[in-house]
């Protein structure tokens, strides 16, 4: 969840480490550090707190070099402070560590070093790894590497450097991602692309187990008993405009604003609509393999797992296959009931997510197929699943998602349709799926057109302590999302729950002071919701809803209203979406909130 980068050249290291830490921001901000091999030794640099702050140490007591390592840091061993900030040294100071993951055996490995006379003087794991490797060291920096992580359990992404093998990066993963970037006379380790791509646009995306070792002259790979491995080079696609604001106050502002786009992109060559049905390359998978299956499992985590459950309507009313949502989290330490009949899909906006990885290993293990939905290219989970689709939703910077989930929600249509056409969804139904989503981008786009609604109703609202949100059949996981966005980013206390099960508890809480989000567009279970509705009005509730079009029933009984176009029953989600994540926004920003980087969140979480 924190962010790696390193460099390898002839140029000045300090400049260019800065700017890639400076993209990698989102994924980690309590902390950070440089290390710089400065011709003599390492010298190292460290603040707690945002970039800003080490961008501060670093005017007033300047480092330089022509290779050196950086981290910004979200913590999970240790406080954020400055001690526990990356990178970690060994007891001499000729050994620097940056490390992502979390080293499981630290407790043990750590009384071993003491007894052997190390020194610690932070809280972390990564520190256990520095000391290792510096009782390992006999010259050689990555035999010195690889002895030290045949001893620990856990996970790792790391980038280490030594003043007594100069001009060196080793860099090794397990569980946790790394790239290295190829340039001309000169190399970089990240763990996310975005950090390197003002410099290259051709990465080699390691594998878990690989050690690669980078100077100036060139790069190896190698596995943790130094044997040659081959790994392809991949180029990126994708341009440094889309990780920057252009113009946005935020970037989360500025990604709710590219879901027309981003909906396109992810249907784009994707929807045969003479046959009412999708055309999916990467499903790796013939129509009579897809037919086979007698359960689907759908795994994810966090707003993924909101989109699941959403794919779990969508799958069993088309194609009538039974389908279980999990928590990827939970899967991992279950018994779970699957086998070479279970198609097991695993949903992550940045195919790292350890959990969701993990759920994947252990379906595949079991004899599952399985089907990955991603949107970052060349990811583990991309490189792992049996096939799947990439959502095409371009970078996600902010770290409360926006723009990956419905691009998630339109992937799962797509291969609903696909499954359903290949079992009893006529031609018909499916050309009628089609053409609403192909509207789905201008729809989109008319609810962006008046933002200005929403932003009127968050001035109303930003004072608010709590918020329930409220739907049904497909609505039920847009309420789980619309509450997870408003306590991501604003820290008021949110639930989304069943309309219907309200009443089974959290009626208790409505008072005058409750604004109750109700998600009631009309679909087949609206007349359902508009008698919760009642319920609410009853005890003095401040009722918001997410509606459709008139609707007598409600008449009077609705203190705000927003309308949202009509579209079939399935794709509600996507459209009621919209004006939840404004909602949540906008109430954030009056309250002062940093949306982009929520306090104790980061935007991939590649720990358990």
């Amino acid at each position: 969840m924190c962010g790696i980068v390193g460099y390898v050249g002839d140029r000045a290291a300090t400049p260019l480490l800065i700017d890639g830490l400076k993209r990698l921001e989102y994924r980690g901000y309590d902390s950070a550090g440089v290390a710089i091999l400065n011709g003599k030794g390492i010298e190292t640099r460290k603040a707690a707190g945002k970039i800003s702050r080490l961008e501060a140490v670093l005017a007033s007591n300047p480092v330089s070099g022509n290779s050196g390592i950086a981290h910004t840091r979200w913590a999970t061993h240790g406080a954020p402070n400055e001690c526990n900030a990356h990178p970690q040294m060994d007891c001499r100071g000729h050994i620097a560590v940056v490390h992502n993951g979390i080293i499981e055996n630290s407790t043990s490995l750590k009384a071993r070093l003491v007894e052997l006379g190390h020194k610690f003087v932070s809280e972390t794991d990564t520190e256990v790894l520095a000391h290792m490797i510096e009782e390992a060291f006999d010259g050689n920096l990555e035999d010195a590497v690889i002895e030290a992580l045949w001893q620990v359990e856990g996970t790792y992404g790391i980038a280490v450097v030594s003043s007594d093998d100069r001009d060196k990066i080793v860099a090794a993963r397990k569980g946790s991602p790394l790239l290295i970037g190829l340039g001309d006379g000169e190399y970089y380790v990240a763990s996310d692309a975005s950090a390197i791509l003002s410099q290259t646009r051709e990465v080699v995306y390691l594998d878990d187990g690989d050690l690669a070792v980078l100077t100036k002259d060139g790069y190896r790979v190698i596995d943790l008993r130094a044997k040659d491995l081959e790994r392809t080079v991949h180029k990126i696609d994708w341009d440094l405009s889309q990780i920057e604001r252009g113009g946005f106050d935020h970037f989360m502002l500025k990604e709710i604003f590219e879901q027309p786009e981003t909906i396109e992109n992810c249907m784009r060559g994707r929807l045969l609509d003479e046959e009412g049905t999708s055309k999916l390359g990467g499903l790796n998978m013939t129509d009579e393999e897809l037919l086979k299956f007698d359960n689907i499992v759908i795994t994810a985590c966090g707003t993924s797992w909101h989109s699941a459950l959403i794919g779990e309507h969508m799958l069993e009313e088309l194609t009538r296959i039974p389908v279980e949502v999990e928590y990827a989290s939970e899967f991992r330490y279950r018994n779970p009931i699957v086998n070479d009949k279970t198609l097991c899909i695993v949903i992550s906006q940045s195919g790292e997510t350890a959990d969701t990885l993990a759920a994947m290993r252990e379906a595949k293990n079991r004899g599952a197929r399985t089907y990955g939905i991603v949107n970052v290219v060349g990811s583990t989970i991309a490189r792992e699943s049996g096939g799947g689709i990439y959502v095409h939703a371009g970078p996600e910077i902010g770290v409360a998602s926006t723009k990956a989930f419905t691009s998630q929600v339109i992937a799962l249509a797509l291969l609903t349709l696909k499954i359903g056409r290949l079992k009893d969804v006529s031609v018909v139904r499916g050309k009628e799926i089609i053409h609403a989503l192909r509207a789905l981008p201008g729809q989109v786009k008319e609810i962006l057109d008046r933002a200005a609604e929403i932003e009127e109703i968050a001035e109303e609202f930003k004072r608010a302590q709590n918020f329930l949100y409220l739907g049904r059949g497909y609505n039920f996981p847009t309420a789980l999302e619309g509450a997870l966005k408003l306590k991501e980013i604003s820290y008021i206390h949110a639930e989304g729950y069943p309309a219907a099960e309200m009443k089974h508890g959290p009626i208790a809480l409505i008072d005058e002071m409750m604004p109750v989000v109700f998600i009631t567009p009309h679909d087949s279970v609206f007349d359902k919701v508009v008698s919760n509705v009642h319920e609410v009005k009853a005890r003095k509730g401040k009722v918001i809803a997410i509606t459709s079009r008139d609707e007598p029933s409600l008449v009077g009984m609705l203190d705000y209203e927003f309308r949202i176009p009509q579209t079939v029953d399935m794709l509600t989600p996507v459209l009621a979406c919209i004006p939840l994540q404004l909602l949540a926004y906008y109430i954030a920003v009056k309250r002062g909130s940093n949306v982009d980087q929520p306090r104790n969140l980061a935007k991939s979480v590649t720990v358990e």
